[in-house]
């Protein structure tokens, strides 16, 4: 087990250093996309804050390179913000190299009293708590150290990597150095994994690796654990789609897309 406790060091002028817990599957030297999308998603949060909207609604990333495991750099803009919501966008940037664009939509929140005779209320649950959902590996773990390594996995339902699932999961070491990672970067870091956790084509034969990354959240998640259940949909041309209803121990947060290119390896 690696003795390092975080997926990134903060460096100066958003600049952070990515340790080996962000590996991914694909490639010894590039990150799992889920690490780097909760990175920008961080940057989002801190921007959106600053004019008072604390609710991401939705959260887009578009991967454009292979994020190498080594030292990045995060910037945003803002694109509009209005009274009640803003947009805002941004990129991050490893070797010289844009390899990850993302935008995103903040929202004022404004607690309301829901009726309790509303139709989806109370909030649909998952299909097994984690408390009582065995601990479950992916096929890839403990070949090195990497992103197996930042989680937990805990089953909610089906197998993991055979097909569609329900999968629960959690951090086991923050996202930065030092920082608690807030309930929208958990849900990040685990959302990249749908099209992984609900694969139907054999990894050590097939890639199936997504381009973008969308989440919709319907409300601030809470606590630690984040619930995938997935499906993904091949289409006859290379192409798919994977597809997340993402839960909380409450229930409902809100839904993940991946689009994605199947080869094979």
């Amino acid at each position: 087990m690696t003795e390092l406790n975080f997926a990134y060091r903060p460096l100066a002028d958003h600049h952070f250093s990515a340790s080996e817990l962000t590996r991914g599957p694909w490639d010894p030297a590039h990150q799992h996309a889920g690490p780097p999308s909760a990175l920008a998603c961080r940057a989002l949060e801190q921007a959106a804050q600053a004019h008072g909207l604390t609710h991401i609604s939705r959260f887009t990333a578009n991967l454009l390179r292979p994020v190498p495991i080594g030292e990045i750099e995060s910037h945003v803009v803002e694109d509009y913000v209005g009274k009640n919501a803003g947009h805002f966008s941004g990129e991050l940037r490893a070797g010289g190299k844009t390899v990850l664009r993302f935008t995103a939509l903040a929202q004022r929140e404004n607690p309301i009293e829901v009726p309790a005779e509303l139709p989806g209320h109370p909030w649909p649950q998952a299909p097994l708590p984690p408390t009582e959902a065995p601990v479950v590996n992916m096929p890839f773990a403990g070949r090195r150290v990497g992103y197996t390594d930042l989680i937990e996995n805990r089953q909610a339902k089906g197998h993991i990597f055979q097909g569609p699932c329900a999968i629960w999961f959690r951090l086991n070491h923050p996202i930065i150095e030092g920082e608690t990672p807030s309930p929208y970067q958990r849900t990040a870091v685990a959302a990249d994994s749908g099209n992984g956790i609900s694969a139907i084509l054999d990894w050590n034969t097939y890639s199936f690796i997504n381009s973008d990354l969308t989440i919709n959240w319907l409300r601030r998640p809470q606590g630690e654990w984040v619930c995938l259940d997935a499906q993904t949909w091949m289409g006859d041309n290379g192409c798919a789609l994977a597809e997340s209803a993402l839960y909380d121990q409450a229930g409902l947060i809100g839904r993940a897309t991946q689009s994605l290119s199947i080869r094979r390896r």
